[in-house]
């Protein structure tokens, strides 16, 4: 039986962690030796591609590929003949196999139709043309307001709406309503001075990795396999893959490789599926690698949403009620971004009176995926716009209006539990404390600030630590490095054990190697890593004190573990000096074997995290155009195990929401047809557009981690949206309510503001 630890946190002092160590993949990403995705290789691998549909929706009347077949160089045909339902009724392992390769209907723009696995990149492409794929076009709908009407074309006939009662009989677009809160709100809005109704849409957005999907498949006929691939879960794709295919989950090695960016993008598969069963097909390994084009057409794009947002609150500054209806696109699969959402809207305030509803709405768009904190970033960008017109109205500040509300221990989250230690308040303390705050601002400039959360994840987790005879340490864990974990893990070891940073080496195992570990997610890797890392320490720690017992000829209850030596306690013992690991890792194959550590949790307790964002704004009233002048993040970390990866973390989701709330956004034409399917016309920030974003990390300990820790890598993009929204408006004078605020809807709202400024007077 495995041994029971203590995953609370208890006060203590740390001589690494908290450290600025060098990152142990440094050198070989800026020399180039890093592995990437696209980066495998196998003798005698083919090429593959996908044929994807031309049409935002059309049935497949029908697939003629013995042309193709036919072609020299052609070595494997794929259909979703090739790819028979294996679900056993299970709709969501049906939908991901949909997904990969349409079933009768092409339910998207860039939905795959074909693949073709070839000897070379110009076969291949040959080979696609020669497919002939006859269409019946039907309509399609990609906004989530129109899709949500009772004539709106119905994406998937199979849907019933849940989460409504009586229970539907009839298909419908919405597939899901979730509903949260607590309290009365008529009664909280029958007492409130104050009443703020407001309508806020945000455009769908992309990730925006610059590594694109990527992987190498090699299929055996005794049906094993090995599946290279850009991931940031490995294990989730081996079982995924291996339900798709039929195959043993034991006989499929997956090796994830470095990641070149996934922010919750590569979390799902898209093209790996096709490749395995093509390097089936072919018995020849296949290595595809998505195209820019494809990546934004056919991989996980974030939700578009429309929002209604109601808060009252009385003369002094007490919210008295608050509402939220989210209606949330998520693609032509369902999905629970509308749940998210309605979960996290008003979860950074204590409100006796709240109620959200969150709408899954189904549209003629790629199945959405995750992008950080999913959900979260438009929920708080419409709560987060209506406090500051709640906080205007009352002539209160903003700062001051959210602290007055803020959520604190005790407090019960508008989602359904209560708080323990968190950190929202504290954020907002240091905000308006901040030299930010007390900076001048000058002509069609204006500041801004919001506030955000993340629930994080722990999750099913295990790490092994092998004991070198020279007593240098290797630390195996299963959770993909998509953040500095590597380092930070490695802290943690060496902490543990009272050994140098230097003297230990991270390694991400392979399926085979290790059990299983969940997806890079929710913000867990560090947490949920460290805290197994930590107890297999702890176990190699119990090995190491026996080992020394040993050595010494002494009862093992006379030994004891500190700062990386074993020491022998009692007068008795007291000529013995002590042991260092190295000296007994040196004895180790003469006094039992291998010294290692294991641990396998499910590592429960992740705390929540906050954050509260700064931002000033210049806004051209001639052209429209924004540019940020100052921002800072200030976010609650638990215990930063690596200071550097920590702030890199707050300053990546700060910029990736400067994109966000500026310019990103999936433009679709009245054919359903996405328009800027490419980094020229989708444009993600540059240097050039992004000032320097100040950092401040805050420190409130989860009770529910040896080392107090919270997962940070989400929360940071939550604020954005609303604290440049609430900037803009400032400087423009005029409220913005649509991200992304690009120059054309700033021109439009200041025209409107002054249109209706001339009829009134």
């Amino acid at each position: 039986m495995a041994k029971e630890h203590d995953t609370s946190y208890t006060n203590q002092t740390f001589n690494l962690v908290g450290t600025r160590v060098a990152r142990p993949d440094g050198i070989e990403k800026v020399t180039g030796r890093a592995r990437y995705g696209a980066d495998a290789f196998a003798p005698g691998q083919l090429v593959g591609r996908v044929l994807r549909s031309p049409h935002a929706h059309a049935e497949i009347k029908k697939i003629d590929t013995s042309k193709a077949e036919k072609m020299p160089g052609v070595k494997a045909v794929l259909t979703s003949d090739d790819l028979p339902d294996l679900s056993g009724g299970n709709r969501g392992s049906l939908d991901i196999l949909e997904n990969c390769m349409a079933r009768g209907r092409a339910l998207y723009d860039g939905h795959a139709v074909a693949a073709v696995a070839a000897v070379d990149e110009q076969t291949a492409k040959a080979a696609l043309k020669a497919i002939k794929v006859q269409y019946k076009v039907l309509p399609h709908v990609t906004d989530v307001d129109e899709a949500m009407k009772p004539d709106a074309p119905i994406v998937q006939d199979f849907v019933r709406t849940s989460g409504v009662q009586p229970k539907p009989t009839e298909p419908s677009n919405v597939c899901r309503r979730s509903q949260f809160g607590h309290g009365d709100v008529e009664a909280g809005f029958a007492k409130a001075d104050v009443i703020i109704e407001k309508s806020y849409k945000t455009e769908q957005t992309h990730q925006g990795y610059i590594e694109p999907h990527a992987c190498l498949a090699n299929m055996l006929p005794d049906g094993s396999g090995e599946l290279w691939v850009t991931t940031q879960g490995h294990y989730t794709y081996r079982n995924v893959c291996s339900q798709l295919l039929g195959l043993d989950i034991a006989k499929l090695k997956v090796t994830s490789s470095e990641i070149g960016g996934g922010f919750g993008g590569k979390t799902h598969v898209w093209i790996e599926p096709l490749a395995l069963a093509l390097s089936r097909k072919a018995n020849r390994p296949v290595k595809m690698v998505m195209t820019r084009e494809e990546v934004f057409k056919a991989s996980g794009p974030t939700c578009s949403t429309s929002m209604d947002i109601k808060i009252g609150a009385t003369k002094d500054g007490k919210i008295t009620a608050a509402t939220a209806d989210l209606r949330y696109q998520d693609g032509a699969f369902p999905a629970t971004w509308g749940m998210l959402g309605a979960m996290t809207a008003y979860a950074c305030y204590d409100l006796e009176n709240v109620q959200t509803v969150g709408y899954d709405v189904l549209c003629n768009r790629p199945k959405v995926a995750a992008y950080r904190a999913p959900s979260a970033p438009m929920a708080a960008f419409g709560v987060e716009s209506t406090m500051d017109l709640v906080a205007a109205e009352l002539g209160m500040d903003a700062i001051d209006f959210r602290i007055l509300n803020a959520a604190k221990e005790g407090t019960r989250a508008s989602y359904g539990p209560t708080y323990g230690p968190i950190g929202i308040g504290p954020t907002l303390q240091a905000a308006k404390n901040h030299p930010h705050m007390k900076a001048k601002l000058g002509k069609n400039q204006g500041r801004g600030m919001a506030c955000g959360f993340w629930f994080n994840f722990g999750g099913q987790t295990c790490s092994d630590i092998n004991i070198g005879v020279d007593g240098t340490v290797n630390l195996t864990v299963g959770t993909v490095d998509v953040g500095g974990a590597r380092a930070s893990l490695s802290l943690i070891a060496a902490e543990e054990l009272g050994i140098p940073y230097d003297q230990v080496k991270a390694n991400v195992a392979d399926t085979a190697s290790l059990g299983h570990n969940d997806t890079t997610e929710g913000s867990r890797g560090t947490f949920s890593s460290g805290m197994a890392t930590i107890f297999a320490a702890r176990n190699a720690i119990d090995e190491l004190v026996d080992r020394a017992a040993k050595m010494w000829d002494i009862p093992v209850e006379f030994v004891e573990w500190k700062d990386g030596e074993a020491r022998a306690v009692g007068d008795e013992h007291s000529n013995l000096p002590p042991l260092s690991l190295k000296e007994i890792a040196a004895k180790s194959p003469t006094t039992g074997g291998p010294i290692a550590g294991h641990n396998e949790i499910v590592a429960d307790g992740a705390g929540v995290s906050f954050a509260s964002h700064l931002c000033d704004v210049e806004v051209d009233p001639e052209t429209g155009e924004t540019r940020i002048l100052r921002y800072t993040v200030i976010q609650d970390a638990g215990k930063a195990i690596h200071p550097d990866y920590v702030e890199g973390q707050f300053q990546g989701g700060a910029a990736q929401g400067i994109g966000w709330a500026l310019n990103e956004e999936y433009i679709y034409g009245d054919d359903g047809l996405l328009q800027n399917a490419g980094f020229l016309d989708y444009r993600i920030p540059v240097c050039s557009d992004l000032p320097f974003i100040d950092t401040e990390i805050l420190e409130i300990p989860n009770p529910n981690h040896p080392y107090g820790i919270r997962g940070v890598g989400e929360t940071s993009i939550v604020p954005p949206l609303a604290a440049i929204g609430n900037a803009v408006s400032n400087a423009a004078g005029v409220r913005m309510t649509h991200v992304p605020m690009s120059p054309p809807r700033i021109l439009k709202a200041l025209d409107e503001a002054s249109d209706v400024a001339e009829a009134a007077g």
